[in-house]
């Protein structure tokens, strides 16, 4: 990595360390974030569309029991009705899971009367805004399937009902921080994080044959990175992003993209935050 200066090393390290991981309910996925992740360090648990909300429910309260904050996917669009979403947040308060993060999902069709996240989030305030925390996806480079100017005013819409955006992996790190500037909400960067050229095949082999395509589609800009020797490291876009966490304000935090790949994410993690405090 490129020198940092003393500001910016400062507030990467803070970054660094609050940082959040994303984890895929695949198998194995429990075991090995209870043997690599410390307990300080928020989760969200994906939705996969071949698995459906009960196996992403099933792990956020596992790993809630075994004392993570935990944030599952909600998928709008594997939400039946009003009866299915009451179910999903008494399961959720009962197991003490105070964190969502909402999306549309993947599935061709809404199973019921939620087609987006915004229509979710509404459901959820008339149900009393059971969570403290909620989440929305930003998109700094646009969405591959919807314009800009819609995806904006989704997100303008979506605001109020929320508490903060986690963006979808971008590695131009100007245009994270200049999309992040125009958030009405405290932002969390998404990074992806080390992984290994053969993870995207054996997470798309979990996923199901139409979502393992989807999947691919959305991480076509990763895949390249996959196919490089070692495979892929985010060092160069962390340090390009330890300026703007410099400045305040916009950039609230990191979200990493783990591809459940979780001994190597926090070795990475852990050798970054030595680093910085090496060079303090």
């Amino acid at each position: 990595m490129r020198p940092l200066e003393l500001a910016p090393r400062a507030a990467l390290a803070q970054a660094l360390e609050g940082a959040s991981y994303e984890v895929l309910p695949l198998s194995g996925a429990e075991a090995s974030v209870l043997v690599h992740v410390p307990r300080d360090v928020p989760l969200t648990v994906t939705t996969t569309e071949a698995r459906g909300l009960a196996a992403t429910l099933d792990l956020a309260a596992r790993l809630r029991r075994g004392g993570y904050r935990v944030a599952p996917h909600l998928a709008a669009r594997l939400v039946r009705d009003e009866a299915h979403l009451a179910d999903v947040v008494a399961q959720l308060r009962e197991a003490g899971v105070d964190d969502v993060f909402v999306i549309a999902g993947d599935a061709p069709a809404p199973a019921g009367p939620f087609p987006d996240a915004l229509s979710l989030l509404a459901a959820l305030d008339r149900a009393g805004r059971p969570f403290a925390s909620v989440g929305i996806a930003g998109y700094p480079e646009g969405h591959a399937r919807i314009g800009d100017g819609l995806v904006e005013r989704a997100l303008a819409a979506k605001a109020p009902h929320a508490t903060h955006v986690v963006t979808q992996i971008c590695f131009d790190a100007a245009a994270t921080a200049r999309w992040a500037r125009a958030s009405p909400l405290p932002v969390r960067v998404g990074v992806p994080g080390p992984v290994a050229r053969a993870k995207l095949v054996r997470i798309s082999a979990g996923l199901g044959l139409g979502q393992s395509a989807r999947f691919l589609a959305k991480q076509q800009n990763l895949v390249w990175r996959f196919l490089l020797p070692g495979g892929y490291r985010p060092d160069r876009l962390l340090t390009a992003l330890g300026p703007e966490f410099a400045l305040g304000g916009a950039l609230a935090g990191i979200h990493v993209f783990t591809f459940n790949e979780l001994a190597a994410t926090e070795r990475w993690r852990q050798e970054w935050l030595a680093r910085l405090a090496d060079a303090a």
